[in-house]
């Protein structure tokens, strides 16, 4: 099986896990401004996660693009993210049903959380076809280090105050919102 495979998979997963999440907006009850304001937490909730899901469907892209050989490992590291974002949906409705109520909220910073780490034992498996000097190019960015200690924090705010809570999510998504350069010049590709 060759990388694109796989890669075509889970777009296709992506594609149905945005799908899933915007199915879950009913149409307001009346027929003026006011009722289309009282989904704002549900809207809010909604582009948290969609964002989220175009993050990591963009730098999926990138990471696909280090794979020498398609192995077993990789398959089931791949599903692996696959299983947490597919739980993105689920957290986003009862986040935004709740009203960003600290549980929902917390789980919500849980799923995030690993999503991440299954990205990076995805990350770190595509590296070891690499030789020492492209793993050290690609490394362990600030990135990498400061997400899963800002969606931990967000899981444990959650119950203090979910604006601190939601904005740790929305600064780990402002840093990936631009694809890690690396990988494209490691490769050759970035000029």
């Amino acid at each position: 099986m060759k990388a694109n495979r796989m890669e075509a998979f889970s777009d296709g997963v992506l594609a149905i896990i945005i799908t899933i999440m915007v199915l879950e907006f009913k149409v307001p009850e009346g027929h003026n401004w006011h009722a289309l304001f009282a989904l704002g937490p549900k809207i809010v909730s909604y582009i948290f996660s969609f964002v989220y899901v175009g993050i990591y469907w963009n730098n999926h892209h990138h990471l696909l693009h280090m794979v020498r050989k398609m192995n077993g490992q990789l398959m089931w590291l791949n599903l692996l993210l696959l299983f947490w974002l597919s739980l993105v949906p689920f957290t986003t409705a009862w986040m935004g049903e709740s009203r960003f109520a600290a549980t929902p909220t917390a789980l919500y910073g849980m799923i995030l959380l690993f999503s991440a780490v299954s990205y990076r034992f995805l990350h770190l498996a595509i590296l070891k076809q690499h030789d020492a000097s492209f793993a050290a190019a690609i490394g362990n960015g600030w990135k990498v280090k400061l997400s899963p200690l800002f969606y931990l924090a967000s899981v444990g705010t959650a119950y203090i105050s979910t604006w601190i809570s939601g904005f740790l999510i929305v600064l780990v998504a402002v840093m990936w919102l631009v694809p890690d350069k690396r990988i494209e010049h490691a490769m050759g590709d970035g000029g």
